[in-house]
């Protein structure tokens, strides 16, 4: 068993703005991202499946062509292959995504 101060993670920064600390285990990801307003992660695509909830702020997804305004409390599923993209709104936003298999690419 292995145990984790989120914080003390070094983040990656895949987008300006955007910050994402990652736990890696045997066959997922989970994703703590801290998105600056305005900022976000463009489309793009990948064969992992992901699920995932906003905490804080507000959050402009696209997935698949479906656009929506998730608000803390909502969650949302991006099937395999799909084509996702978000933007953060008005505030800061933090997020959480569990992906699957393992994002071998964010190691």
């Amino acid at each position: 068993m292995t145990f984790y101060t989120v914080e003390e993670i070094v983040p990656r920064h895949p987008a300006a703005g955007v910050a994402v600390r990652v736990i890696h285990g045997e066959r997922m990801s989970v994703a703590f991202f801290a998105i600056a307003p305005g900022s976000g992660v463009p489309e793009h695509a990948h064969p992992h499946e992901q699920i995932g909830t906003v905490l804080k702020g507000e959050m402009e997804l696209t997935i698949a062509g479906e656009k929506q305004i998730v608000v803390p409390g909502g969650a949302y599923h991006v099937p395999s292959g799909a084509i996702p993209s978000g933007r953060c709104l008005k505030d800061p936003a933090e997020v959480i995504e569990m992906v699957a298999p393992v994002r071998e690419d964010w190691r």
